[in-house]
Parts: structure tokens; sequence; C-alpha cells
């Protein structure tokens, strides 16, 4: 099951959250049938918007997190309620290509470099809050950093690792997120930076039996840590027929008549892969449904 943690140091500078994904990584390479470098991409965002998404004040809020720079995948997208829980997909799920220079899964050419990270935030307000920014490397975790640096101008280290076995199934996914609250002076930025030297990856870690709890610790050594709060999140799809219905609807009376035309209709979720199959008579019953409104 994975876990996730939230921690505030003793003085109140630093907050930590880290999380341990793998059974999450693993549902998502299942329905999507990734192939390596893809799990790794969608893997890596998936870790980023639950640990951004356990952030989020209200029970209804949830934040879209989206990457896109040009490469072979097209968009990664991930979408984490106020508890930690996700669902994404990527648009091309099977990308093969070779190693990058350190060996790794090369990330940063499936995504690619030009483009922006998207950050959108709905918090019951009339408009969503979006931020945007360069992407910066492909790789994520460096692109997330950006991200709150430029959009959210809070001082942040992110830490994302995938590690596929060679079935494609995911031996460790996780991820951490360090961040200076607004009264960290420049004592406390060279105590996080003390602490972060000679940190292994996160998958490192993981494989190492290191619990979320543990990889806090480990990346703010330098300091106290409470525990703020845990969380169990899963990968979680929101979709129901009454959702693609609405969704049917908001095609209009035109385009309903057009299906109906058709044998069936069907709806796969992008998310889940779930499918929803209407008849021509179902479709005309949203028509007039339609017409109504």
């Amino acid at each position: 099951m994975a876990h996730l943690i939230r921690c505030i140091t003793t003085d109140g500078t630093v907050s930590a959250t880290a999380i341990d994904a793998t059974d999450i990584v693993n549902r998502a390479a299942e329905i999507h049938q990734t192939s390596a470098v893809t799990s790794a991409a969608l893997g890596r965002l998936l870790c980023a918007a639950s640990l951004m998404g356990s952030a989020l004040k209200g029970r209804d809020d949830s934040l879209t997190l989206r990457i896109n720079g040009g490469g072979p995948a097209g968009t990664v997208l991930a979408v984490s309620d106020a508890m930690g829980n996700v669902r994404g997909y990527v648009q091309q799920p099977v990308v093969e290509l070779p190693l990058n220079a350190k060996g790794k899964l090369d990330v940063a050419g499936a995504v690619g470099k030009d483009g922006f990270v998207t950050v959108i935030k709905d918090l019951g307000l009339k408009e969503p809050y979006i931020g945007r920014t360069p992407i910066v490397s492909g790789e994520i975790a460096e692109d997330i950093t950006a991200y709150f640096a430029a959009s959210e101008q809070t001082p942040t280290v992110c830490g994302l690792g995938v590690l596929v076995n060679p079935d494609l199934s995911i031996k460790a996914a996780g991820g951490f997120l360090v961040q200076l609250l607004p009264f960290a002076g420049e004592d406390v930025i060279e105590k996080v930076e003390q602490s972060m030297e000679g940190l292994e990856s996160v998958t490192a870690m993981l494989t190492r039996g290191m619990t979320p709890e543990d990889i806090c610790r480990r990346v703010l050594q330098a300091f106290e840590l409470d525990v703020l709060d845990t969380a169990a999140p899963v990968y979680r799809c929101n979709c129901s027929r009454a959702r693609v219905e609405a969704a049917l609807l908001s095609t209009g009376k035109a385009e309903l008549q057009e299906m109906a035309q058709d044998a069936h209709t069907e709806v796969h979720c992008q998310f889940c892969d779930k499918v929803y199959r209407f008849s021509p008579q179902e479709i005309l019953e949203l028509c007039a449904k339609a017409t109504k409104e």
C-alpha cells in the first residue's frame, strides 16, 4: 500500500513530504500498458501530483499537473485530490528509447524539453488557479522545483524516482518535496544544503527499505522533525456513467444526433480505460434531454 507523510521541522522553518507510491505506479502501468520509459515519466508525475495535492486544504480541492515538452510521449498528466489519491495518463503509452548518458531510462527524451509544466488548482472558487512555467530539463523533479521557484516563489527541492523491472512491473516509485517556509533564513538554507549532501536516489532509498518518514528524516538530517499527518493514497479514477453522460450532453444536440446513427457509441475513460457503451436509443434520450436544456 502506498504511504505518504508530511513533516515540519520543530523550529517551523522547513516542511518535508515524502511518498512511497510503488503500488500506485504499478497500477497505472497495468492500466495503461506503458513501456519502461513512459512508466517512469508517468510514475514521476503521479508522485509529484500526490505530494503537491496532499497540501490542498479543502476536501473537494484538486490539483492537475501536466507536462508536454514535444517529446514522443506527448502529454503526461496527473490529477490528485487533497488526500494524495491520484490518476493520470500518458498520451503515447509505448515509447522505446536508448538509455541516456547515465545509463538510465531517458525520461527527458520521452517528455521533451520544448514546452511547459502546467499546474491547475481547483479550490472551489469561481476560477481555478493556473501556473505555467517552461520545462527546464524534462526529468520532471527539476521542472517541479523550477515551477515552485518561479510560480509560487517557494524555494523547493524535489526528488522523484521510478525503478522498472525487466518484466515492466514497478520495483520502486516515490518522491519527496522539501520546502522553505516564509521565516527561513540563510542559516536554514545552509543546513538544508548540508543535509542533502551525498543523498542517494529516491529509488535507492526505497529499495533499501526506507519508509517515507525515513526519507524525510534523511533529507533533513540536520533538523528535528515533527510528523504533521500521514495518508495511504491510491490510484483512484472518479469516472462514472453519469459523468460520461454529462460530457456527451456538453457536445450538443447536433453531435448527439450524428452519434445516434452509429450501431453503438463507446466512450473510453483516459484515466482508467473503462469503456462506457451507449445504444442509439440511449443517445437519442440524451439528445432529447439536450433539447429541453
